[in-house]
């Protein structure tokens, strides 16, 4: 090292020389919400490719439910397991889909545990991109669940009369309904302390929604106080509209409480969960 080296290196960093150094290129843009949010709805398909487990609810649950329901008790319910399947078909696809949706809820815990969320938090992009971001990716699982179900259903003897575009129009309304439902989850998630804790409490909510419905049988043969019960339940609602569309008939009436009631949800759960994810 010469004289003149050693004295360029021990002189000082100017302000101007070093911003001329970090700004040589052209700086990126601030990501948007929408670019944001997709990308860490990429992120929730990636840890499905990583941990295919997490399948197991969308594969199996449906399958094992629509065989036994449609075996065990179509001919006792219907007088023949083909009779009983146009009818149980419909509502074991919204009742698979709803019940998926807790996945969201206890995967979002997960993270929060391991502390994912705080380095989350710190980053320079729209605050509810996480949240929306994991919401996005379910979607893909919901509609695993659903093509499963239908499938399982043709070949079993299922024959939508509504055709292929009133299954179509019946999955994307399912798939917008669990959307907004899922906020519900995400807001347990934040409160609650552990996965476990989410799931159970997301079981006891949702087991008297799904079974306390039209899901498996017509309203008509409970007890009248149970009937009120059953014609207030959401859940009814969707499998109606559901059952409908698949089956050629569009229930406009149905199909505008569904869509009001998922507006109501992120709604009310929607702010909650923000609040909760800011202050957590």
């Amino acid at each position: 090292m010469n004289a003149t080296t050693a004295e360029q290196a021990s002189a000082p960093v100017t302000e101007d020389a070093l911003r001329s150094v970090l700004l040589a290129g052209e700086r990126p843009s601030r990501p948007g919400p929408v670019l944001t949010s997709l990308t860490f709805g990429w992120r929730a398909l990636l840890k499905i490719k990583h941990v295919p487990e997490q399948l197991v609810d969308v594969t199996m649950f449906p399958i094992m439910f629509t065989l036994m329901f449609t075996y065990l008790f179509g001919g006792a319910l219907a007088g023949s397991t083909q009779a009983y399947l146009q009818f149980l078909l419909p509502g074991i696809l919204v009742q698979a889909n709803v019940m998926i949706t807790m996945n969201t809820g206890i995967t979002l815990n997960t993270d929060i545990q391991k502390g994912v969320f705080d380095r989350f938090r710190s980053l320079p992009v729209w605050r509810p991109s996480p949240l929306v971001g994991a919401l996005l990716g379910d979607l893909v699982r919901y509609s695993i669940g659903s093509a499963i179900v239908i499938t399982l259903g043709l070949v079993l003897g299922f024959r939508p009369e509504g055709g292929a575009v009133g299954v179509v129009l019946s999955v994307v309304l399912l798939l917008v309904f669990s959307f907004c439902l899922s906020w519900l989850w995400t807001m347990l998630s934040l409160i609650l302390r552990t996965p476990n804790s989410v799931a159970g409490v997301s079981m006891m909510v949702m087991f008297p929604l799904t079974f306390g419905s039209n899901i498996f049988v017509d309203p008509k043969t409970m007890p009248g106080w149970m009937q009120a019960v059953v014609e207030v339940n959401p859940i009814t609602h969707l499998a109606t509209v559901v059952r409908g569309l698949m089956h050629g008939s569009v229930p406009a009436g149905e199909i505008g409480w569904v869509l009001v009631s998922s507006a109501l949800l992120v709604a009310v759960f929607g702010p909650i969960t923000m609040v909760l994810y800011r202050n957590k």
